[in-house]
């Protein structure tokens, strides 16, 4: 899934690792999420969220998501 973590991060002039150490993760699971190979949890997503001080919704690029599964919101 699409993400800014990337961007937030070089904001906040933070590393992968320090970011992974923050949200009891590894290096690797940072560098997943960024390169979009690795969803995560709702629980991480919220921990991104509080941490960088956005909206998940403004972190995560819900609407590409929901295109890549062909979802449509309910009316």
């Amino acid at each position: 899934m699409k993400n800014r973590i990337r961007e937030l991060r070089a904001r906040h002039r933070i590393s992968q690792a320090d970011l992974a150490e923050k949200l009891n993760v590894s290096r690797q699971t940072i560098n997943a999420i960024e390169n979009d190979k690795y969803d995560p949890n709702l629980p991480l997503a919220f921990q991104l969220s509080h941490l960088f001080g956005e909206s998940v919704d403004e972190i995560f690029d819900k609407e590409e998501f929901l295109t890549s599964i062909n979802q449509k919101p309910l009316k």
